[in-house]
């Protein structure tokens, strides 16, 4: 076991890169300080220090390390290659005992080759997600395949992604179900309440939602949907509000510029919709839990939206979160402009629909995914006997 300098604690990193991981590490953080056993040490690899910064300041946090990268092409080999140059750089100052790497990005692949080539356990949260096609998310899921060939410890998030790492034969022993720290964190935030925007834009609209007048929130950016796809969603939400004279739209555009000049060009100037920078976390809770309908390709969306009882419908072909599109809270329209305006439309004009999709309520976790979290590292480091009550999903009724 590697130790810190004190010699009392061993030091557990938290590698980040990207808002979600934040997101998801930072009731990690938490639960580790309360159990008071493992030193959290959060690591920025720098590939979105801003948004970084702003989700790990929602909770209170801030990084303890943050990599300083030098970007001239953005390339992903760029990318990778300084960000595996200063982690190992770090472990070499600074070995940790451990290392938990979150999901499927370049990030969380670096993280797990520079703690791999040095022997350093790797414990991967948000385990066992597949498409099940490499070509979407691109290149996210043969991240997440490479992280499991090298991982100590899984940590998925469900029942169904737990099945998956069985049928690539991982260990039963190595893996322990969590449910998704995304639920974590949502609920925290949203007991804080009352939310301050900053963009007047968006507090008008959340506001609306609370008169009655429905609140579409749209977030639009994975890479395989760059450039026709993304139109195509883009026009969807143009013919919606034509359609829909009392509905607003909030859509906060992802700082990539591929992304947003496209969505500046297409709905800079349409009336009820908001394109606002991207949102706090707390602000982006508050206008999810205002909503009355999300339009989203975002993988965290489709796990936070059930929390608070409002349906997605996500811009995607495939999504490695089934468990969403099962329990009928979500729905797969992919990018089809007339199946994304006659499946949202449905859902505005029904609410008996809309409730219907949330009876299962949420599939994804149910608030004590970060304590599992910390008693399965404490478990690997040996510094805990206690088993580990894995999550279950309901299903109808029925554990699974």
């Amino acid at each position: 076991m590697v130790w810190n300098k004190q010699g009392t604690r061993p030091r557990v990193w938290l590698v980040m890169g990207t808002r979600p991981e934040a997101i998801k590490l930072a009731p990690v953080a938490e639960a580790i300080v309360a159990a008071g056993r493992m030193e959290p040490v959060l690591v920025a690899t720098g590939q979105h220090p801003t948004m970084v910064d702003q989700a790990l300041e929602t909770f209170g946090l801030r990084a303890d390390v943050t990599l300083p990268l030098h970007r001239r092409d953005g390339g992903q080999p760029e990318l990778l290659g300084q960000m595996l140059t200063g982690l190992d750089g770090l472990a070499d100052r600074e070995p940790p005992a451990v290392v938990v790497v979150q999901g499927d990005t370049t990030t969380t692949l670096a993280g797990t080759l520079a703690a791999f080539w040095r022997r350093v356990p790797v414990v991967h949260l948000e385990a066992g997600l597949r498409s099940f096609d490499l070509a979407a998310p691109f290149p996210e899921e043969l991240n997440r395949r490479l992280v499991t060939q090298a991982a100590s410890l899984h940590l998925p998030p469900t029942p169904a992604a737990a099945e998956n790492l069985s049928r690539e034969l991982v260990p039963a022993e190595r893996i322990v179900v969590t449910g998704n720290t995304s639920v974590d964190a949502i609920r925290a935030i949203a007991d804080r309440g009352a939310v301050d925007y900053r963009d007047e834009r968006v507090a008008a609209a959340v506001e609306s939602a609370t008169r009655g007048e429905p609140l579409v929130l749209v977030t639009a950016h994975r890479r395989e949907s760059w450039g026709e796809p993304l139109r195509q969603v883009l026009r969807a939400v143009a013919e919606l509000v034509a359609r829909h004279p009392g509905v607003h739209v909030v859509l906060p555009a992802h700082p990539n510029p591929a992304v947003r000049e496209l969505v500046g060009a297409e709905l800079g100037g349409v009336s009820r919709v908001v394109v606002t920078e991207p949102l706090r976390y707390d602000e982006l809770a508050g206008a999810l839990a205002a909503a009355t309908l999300v339009l989203s390709d975002s993988g965290g969306i489709q796990e936070e939206a059930p929390t608070f009882g409002v349906p997605v419908l996500v811009l995607r072909e495939v999504t490695e979160r089934m468990e969403a599109v099962h329990a009928g809270c979500a729905r797969l329209v992919g990018t089809d402009r007339e199946l994304i305006v006659r499946a949202a439309s449905e859902l505005l004009a029904d609410p008996r629909a809309r409730a219907a999709m949330m009876s299962n309520g949420n599939p994804f976790g149910d608030g004590k995914a970060a304590s599992r979290t910390e008693l399965a590292l404490a478990r690997l480091l040996g510094l805990s006997a206690e088993p580990v009550e894995e999550f279950a999903v309901l299903s109808g009724g029925v554990l699974v």
